[in-house]
């Protein structure tokens, strides 16, 4: 059974461009929430903060729900939406 690892706060993820893009500490692996009981909202994967980047990927997070991220130190993490909320983890054996 793998246990969590707590690497940093939970905050709000930084919405509307990659501009506002967090690597969260340069975590590896980021526990991503989506805290809206009603709405998914996407969730894009960058290769860098900051404007113009290229784009890794993206997912729509279902409400209520919990994915785990896994990015290099660099990669970053930004959300269409406030509800959405990350926090940098560890998954330990």
């Amino acid at each position: 059974m793998s246990r969590l690892l707590l690497k940093g706060e939970e905050v709000n993820m930084g919405v509307t461009s990659s501009a506002n893009a967090s690597t969260f500490s340069n975590a590896t692996v980021v526990r991503v929430v989506n805290a809206s009981t009603t709405s998914p909202f996407l969730v894009t994967h960058v290769a860098a903060v900051g404007a113009g980047t290229t784009v890794i990927g993206s997912f729509r997070i279902p409400p209520s729900s919990v994915e785990y991220v896994e990015k290099k130190p660099t990669e970053a993490l930004w959300a269409a939406n406030a509800s959405v909320k990350g926090a940098p983890v560890g998954l330990t054996n």
